[in-house]
């Protein structure tokens, strides 16, 4: 059983960076992550707002259909490709600073950020196939059944399946904290996940930094 859920959507720079930190307390105490996915083209698909603009909706539609490569990934190859891809995508998107090339020419960016992750590029053509809709809509609500709505991406689910079980909307974080200090951050977040804290937040934010 997974040490911890977590909830992404590839172009979410917040998501990336919190999983970084994930990736880096992993490696140092060998745990368990399941990668899983929330959509914020679902999540915003009903969204009217002036800041909700087309190019706004269109980097999330980008989101939903690397989510369907990673879920046709799911199937394929399991949960260690789909972490594989993740990295892949989210140093593509986020550090390297590709998102305009993904919009410009989806199929070649992502054929090469499958060939980076060491996955077959053909997975590509999954990104138009909406059989992997269904999937990913029951992943999106049922990481809103445990945080509650009202929240974004990511979403962190501490001991899943356990008595322990506790689910927190993040932690948004700016920089991703290295050694001693991600293992802090780790056990501080998981013991309020776990011990019946219902919110904790403040709205101020720094800039992502993303190496």
């Amino acid at each position: 059983m997974a040490d911890l859920d977590f909830f992404f959507d590839p172009v979410c720079p917040w998501a990336w960076i919190t999983s970084r930190w994930v990736v880096e307390t992993q490696q140092l105490r060998d745990y368990d992550i399941n990668w899983r996915f929330i959509s914020l083209a679902v999540i915003n698909e009903q969204l009217v707002a002036d800041w909700y603009t087309p190019e706004y909706r269109a980097g999330h539609v980008r989101g939903l259909q690397a989510l369907r490569v990673a879920d046709a990934l799911r199937l394929t190859d399991g949960n260690e490709a789909v972490g594989r891809f993740y990295t892949a995508v989210g140093t593509a998107i986020h550090t390297q600073r590709r998102a305009a090339e993904m919009q410009a020419d989806a199929s070649a960016f992502m054929r090469s950020v499958l060939t980076q992750a060491g996955c077959d590029p053909d997975v590509e053509s999954a990104m138009g196939d909406e059989s992997h809709d269904e999937h990913l809509r029951g992943e999106t609500a049922l990481a809103f059944e445990r945080t509650g709505k009202g929240v974004g991406t990511p979403i962190l689910t501490f001991a899943p399946g356990t008595d322990r079980e506790g689910s927190f909307f993040g932690p948004v974080i700016s920089t991703i904290p290295r050694g001693e200090e991600a293992l802090r951050l780790w056990d501080a977040v998981q013991t309020l996940a776990t011990s019946g804290v219902a919110e904790l937040k403040r709205s101020n934010r720094s800039r992502p930094i993303f190496d």
